[in-house]
């Protein structure tokens, strides 16, 4: 599975990132996949070329660069409860410093540079983002309507807020089919009814699920929230959507 690393030129700078495709010179769609809160690293590599296994191309962007390339902080190969606290206190000013003007300077930067990629075939794209990442991709597909035909999320973090720019009130606005795959007790039932409500407003092609015995984060194989099964869902439903809504050559 071919692999690069990217430099993307930003209004900011230049964001490193990651990208796996099929070999053989064809061209195929571009999937945008914004990571959890970790950021770009082995799984979320491992990731994109497991996506790329099924006729993808997948960019991988580094949301921190502005403080630095990938990772920003150090990591522990396997993200326990017992460092997990000390490595989201390093993070959170940098995620708090990650404004939604921000975010929509970098996603414009990340599909100009993802459609000129010369193994992206024409046509829509699709993005996908995990925990926090599932805010950036709300907000990218929301942006632009006209190009982002799907949107995933999984296991995602405020979602639902009382701000007026809160993630859930952009899916009215949404052209793009919407997936969100929720962990067990990663809402409250009053914020999943809320959530429920704006998916049933904004009309069919727009879905949700809780995916039963996980836990926050159970997409990712480096950190104690994995659920083998809930990845697998994951894949399943995220697969499903892509083929649905990408054409592929």
């Amino acid at each position: 599975m071919p692999t690069k690393a990217l430099q993307i030129p930003t209004t900011d700078g230049r964001a490193d990132a990651f990208a796996a495709f099929p070999d053989g010179g064809e061209r195929h769609p571009g999937v945008l996949l914004y990571t959890d809160a970790f950021g770009v690293r082995p799984v979320l590599e491992e990731m994109a070329r497991e996506l790329a296994g099924h006729g993808y191309y997948v960019l991988v962007p580094n949301f921190y660069y502005r403080h630095g390339p990938a990772p920003v902080v150090e990591l522990p190969a396997y993200i326990g409860e017992e460092v997990r606290p000390a490595v989201i206190g390093r993070l959170m000013p940098l995620l708090e410093a990650h404004t939604p003007e921000r975010v929509l300077r970098d996603a414009d930067a990340y599909l100009r540079f993802l459609t000129a990629q010369p193994e992206v075939s024409a046509g829509p794209v699709a993005v996908t983002g995990y925990c926090i990442g599932t805010l950036w991709a709300m907000r990218t597909a929301a942006a632009h309507p006209g190009q982002v035909a799907a949107v995933a999320g999984f296991h995602p973090g405020f979602v639902v807020t009382d701000t007026p720019d809160s993630p859930h009130r952009l899916i009215p606005e949404l052209t793009a089919e919407v997936h969100l795959g929720l962990a067990e007790g990663d809402m409250s039932p009053e914020i999943v009814s809320e959530l429920w409500q704006a998916l049933d407003a904004a009309g069919a092609g727009h879905t949700a699920e809780i995916y039963p015995g996980t836990v926050h984060g159970f997409t990712m194989s480096d950190t104690d929230a994995f659920d083998p099964a809930g990845l697998q869902r994951h894949w399943d439903r995220l697969l499903s959507l892509l083929d649905r809504s990408l054409v592929k050559s």
